[in-house]
């Protein structure tokens, strides 16, 4: 190998690991438009590769005017098999997505109650927990998801709940720190609509063990065990709760004695819908559902930015505005990347450069929803980005279940070093001729 060569190789080396991965608010969301609306494709995207889609009269969503909402995600421990849970008007489904470009449907659990716009779920101890909104006394799901193992493909079942919770009647969103074996149901008949808190760790025996109403409605909420700079709590178990027109945060540690530490605005506010923290709990992103709808001018997609080093005292430091003029619905954070599903314009994809000085681009997406951009709650729903496989998968209300994989994309400045590499090659190479 020539000297050349090897600073070509040397070059790959430093190169390619830089490339690597790193509500509605109750408001016209029943007035949507009909499935399979700009279902037709090709759906437009950049550096997001569809490797499959099923509509919902492929996952259960029929016989009619039945509509997608949430979704969630779950890894069989035993199998290493990959599944997709898909919350629609009259129940949940389950996709086998081990292979995402042969997704298989492999049943429904039919809704408690009635059918519904809104339906969540999230996943503990290989169990899904599922609540529902608008929706009498729906109370909890638990569902065993250990039972997909024996699905035969082509032979979908209708399954029934594993177990029931009836503590809540209807309920907006779940949460569930995994860490500690605790489920968060906000936007119930208890607690004011604030904080429900079941101990489900065993799973088909859910026990109420705590209500925190002190900040009225919450609407959407993530709980963690604490690992950020503030050491006053330090493995604390904390809620950062998304309170319509505030940032709450709140010291769940102890069920009996649950503790506001801050209750914060932000200028601007019309809906504080849901939120994610960073990796390492400094930051904190949130969607503001009714900004770009009750804007009096056209607006792009905004996401805002708090700074939540110390919890006492959390910082708003603005918003990013996004590509397109699209309302904003739910975002996860994985590494450096924000995952959004923002309704009309469906996926997009963030990177965040520096989050305390607002550096943020978009830097991928992928349109579920063809038929427009407008600024409606039509379109994608949710994201979910945690597969150890890299697959994605989208929810969208009309269009059903989208598997995608996310392109790398180099990160700034790493173009740069390449060409310089490579004009040192290439000026070696002219010294060696002469």
């Amino acid at each position: 190998m020539n000297f050349s060569q090897k600073i070509l190789v040397l070059a790959f080396f430093i190169y390619c690991p830089l490339i690597a991965w790193g509500h509605d608010g109750g408001k016209g969301i029943n007035d949507s438009a009909p499935p399979n609306i700009g279902a037709g494709g090709p759906f437009n995207s950049r550096n997001v590769t569809l490797l499959s889609h099923m509509n919902l009269g492929q996952i259960g969503g029929g016989p009619t005017n039945v509509l997608g909402n949430d979704c969630w995600g779950w890894t069989d421990p035993l199998t290493s098999r990959e599944y997709a849970i898909f919350g629609l008007t009259n129940g949940t489904s389950f996709i086998d997505i081990t292979d995402p470009t042969a997704p298989i449907y492999l049943g429904k659990l039919n809704s408690q109650t009635g059918n519904t716009a809104w339906r969540d779920m999230k996943v503990y101890n290989n169990h899904a927990f599922i609540v529902s909104d608008a929706n009498g006394a729906h109370g909890m799901q638990v569902f065993d998801l250990t039972q997909l193992r024996t699905v035969a493909p082509n032979n979908p079942q209708s399954f029934t709940n594993t177990a029931h919770y009836a503590g809540v009647n209807s309920s907006h969103n779940i949460a569930i720190n995994e860490a500690t074996g605790f489920a968060y149901i906000v936007g119930s008949n208890q607690a004011s609509g604030g904080l429900h808190i079941v101990n489900i760790q065993n799973p088909t025996n859910p026990v109420a063990a705590g209500n925190f109403s002190a900040d009225g409605y919450t609407h959407d909420t993530q709980v963690v065990n604490y690992g950020g700079p503030d050491f006053s709590y330090l493995n604390r178990e904390i809620a950062f709760n998304s309170n319509e027109d505030t940032l709450t945060i709140v010291d769940v540690t102890n069920k009996s004695n649950l503790q506001m530490i801050s209750r914060a605005v932000y200028s601007g506010s019309e809906y504080a819908h849901q939120g994610w923290l960073s990796e390492d709990h400094k930051y904190f992103f949130m969607d503001d559902e009714l900004d770009e709808r009750r804007s009096p001018t056209l607006i792009n997609t905004r996401t805002r930015v708090w700074n939540v080093e110390d919890l006492d005292n959390p910082q708003y430091l603005g918003f990013v505005n996004g590509a397109e003029s699209t309302i904003d619905h739910n975002l996860y954070v994985k590494g450096n990347l924000i995952f959004q599903a923002n309704y009309t314009s469906g996926l997009r994809v963030l990177r965040i450069n520096d989050a305390q000085t607002l550096d943020m681009e978009e830097i991928a997406f992928l349109d579920t929803y063809g038929a427009d951009n407008n600024v409606t709650f039509n379109g994608a729903w949710s994201v979910y980005p945690y597969f150890d496989s890299g697959t994605v998968i989208v929810s969208d209300r009309q269009n059903g279940l989208f598997m995608v994989r996310f392109n790398s994309v180099p990160e700034p400045g790493s173009l740069g070093m390449l060409a310089a590499l490579g004009l040192l090659a290439s000026t070696f190479r002219r010294r060696r001729r002469v």
